[in-house]
């Protein structure tokens, strides 16, 4: 008996659905415009933050989820989103390409809209995971998660060398690391 499941994937020939993409870090924008100029309709939620520095006011517009861009595709789009520069790759959930419902994205974009101070965090990584940096010089390091800050840094401890280290690491360069994914050591 065969008790292997079947990874879902939601991609359809017809129907366009949403779909998350990872990006590299500060590069949302960028990959959103990327994607527009071939015709992917896409969706960056972003929000107005005013930031009050020693000699001015300043308002700046950022991404409400770092490194996150929505594309809503068809099975066609697949590829072409993938082979954007700047887009790292799409976001799946125990390995299955899951669409994101319609009313999750309205839902973004009337939270967005309405101009209040919104805060995402990524909730799946909690303290005693493993986790691992993906972004920067330190990509592909991995550790365990100790402790957040309330900086919104996270502490990792990292054994990888015979010794434990201590680095605060900012959440949006770290991803948790999946049962299938574990060093086997």
């Amino acid at each position: 008996m065969n008790t292997l499941k079947k990874s879902e994937n939601h991609l359809d020939e017809l129907e366009p659905r949403w779909f998350a993409v990872y990006t590299k870090y500060k590069r949302e924008k960028i990959v959103l415009k990327r994607l527009q100029e071939q015709g992917i309709q896409t969706y960056l939620p972003i929000q107005k933050l005013t930031r009050r520095y020693e000699r001015k006011v300043k308002t700046v517009e950022l991404p409400l989820i770092s490194c996150y861009i929505f594309t809503r595709i068809t099975k066609k789009h697949y590829v072409p989103v993938l082979n954007t520069a700047d887009v790292l790759h799409f976001v799946k959930f125990s390995q299955n390409l899951i669409a994101i419902p319609d009313r999750e994205i309205r839902l973004l974009q009337r939270i967005v809209g309405e101009g209040t101070d919104v805060e995402a965090e990524p909730k799946s990584i909690l303290v005693g995971e493993e986790v691992e940096i993906v972004i920067g010089n330190l990509a592909g390091i991995r550790g365990t998660l100790l402790q957040k800050d309330r900086k919104k840094n996270f502490v990792i401890e990292l054994n990888s060398i015979g010794y434990a280290l201590h680095l605060s690491v900012e959440p949006a360069l770290l991803k948790r690391v999946r049962e299938g994914e574990r060093r086997r050591g």
